[in-house]
């Protein structure tokens, strides 16, 4: 028997070196699992659990859970049951969603939806929101707090400066309408009143983003989908207040993270965080770059993750071109709040 030894620096193709050199397609047996919950594919894969139902017994199973009964005229599950499921996902805001959701995985073996319900947008922020201080245009606030979220706090300083939205949040989160109704202290606000106002909290807000253009062409831009969407569009809240404590600041102990650029609080207990990193975030002051400064940043990311936010950050390069800079942030805002294109 003759062996062919192949030449050195080529390893046979049966080898473990060979095996590992050689380009072979790995077929994927699953796709890949979401890694942000959106109100289309959560929609999807409560359909795809209760569709596990026979035809005879899904209309029963959607009432108990909660879900709208079926109306004269309507096709019964037996013409097609995920049509069905779909009929009654399409009129859900995404807070009832993830409710019926939760319902589902209390009975269900369905992984799809437990790993979309374990995402932290989804799971979002344990607690109340008991305290929000925004928007400071002058000294920052004196606070002592641990996370100003979630407990209740005393401004000591500086108050006069900042804004202290102290109601409760319904299911939808806090809207651009709720904000207004709250700045003009009246929940029944007439269409050119409730503009009026409007327009007052925006000059209010924007006054606290003085001196930081990209914060205020952020602004800017977002708030432009109150005119195309309407006031029940989640608001943008600029320059919010989570951990800040002064009064450690002389032991050389202040809390890293002081405030949030901007905050969003959606329904479903959801606190979307955006970020825009400008060169102090990642450079020392003769602009070297900072492996330490950018680590600080990263470990204060995991916590807010950890405790059930989402962190968006862009990059000050993202604003230096002010043509594209608007058209990138209307793309992304409409992909993160799912809004048609008007």
């Amino acid at each position: 028997m003759t062996f062919i030894i192949p030449p050195s620096g080529d390893p046979h193709p049966l080898s473990i070196e060979g095996l590992l050199a050689t380009s072979m397609p790995i077929a994927n047996s699953e796709p890949a699992l979401p890694t942000r919950v959106t109100r289309r594919n959560l929609a999807a894969a409560i359909t795809d659990a209760l569709c596990e139902n026979k035809e005879y017994d899904l209309e029963a199973e959607c009432c108990r859970l909660g879900m709208a009964a079926k109306v004269e005229d309507e096709d019964d599950p037996y013409t097609s049951k995920r049509a069905y499921v779909n009929r009654r996902t399409t009129a859900m805001d995404l807070s009832a969603m993830v409710d019926l959701a939760r319902k589902i995985t209390a009975d269900y073996d369905a992984p799809p939806l437990s790993h979309l319900l374990s995402l932290a947008g989804i799971r979002g922020v344990d607690g109340e929101m008991k305290n929000l201080i925004f928007a400071a245009d002058g000294p920052k606030p004196e606070i002592v707090l641990d996370d100003a979220l979630n407990n209740v706090i005393r401004i000591t300083k500086n108050e006069e400066y900042c804004l202290v939205f102290d109601q409760p949040l319904s299911e939808h989160g806090l809207t651009w309408r709720d904000l207004t109704r709250w700045w003009a202290g009246s929940d029944t606000l007439d269409a050119k009143t409730e503009r009026t106002k409007a327009l007052e909290l925006y000059d209010r807000l924007m006054s606290s983003m003085n001196g930081n253009g990209a914060e205020q062409l952020m602004f800017k831009t977002y708030c432009s989908l109150y005119g195309s969407h309407g006031f029940n569009v989640p608001a943008l809240i600029p320059q919010v207040y989570l951990h800040y404590d002064p009064y450690t600041k002389g032991a050389g102990a202040t809390l890293p993270r002081q405030r949030m650029d901007f905050l969003l609080l959606l329904p479903g207990n959801r606190r979307i965080v955006l970020e825009l990193d400008g060169m102090q975030h990642y450079a020392s002051t003769d602009r070297q770059a900072s492996p330490t400064l950018y680590a600080q940043m990263m470990v204060e990311d995991r916590k807010l993750r950890l405790a059930g936010y989402e962190v968006f950050r862009f990059g000050g390069a993202e604003f230096t071109n002010h043509d594209a800079a608007p058209q990138m942030l209307l793309s992304f805002f409409r992909d993160l709040l799912e809004l048609p294109e008007n």
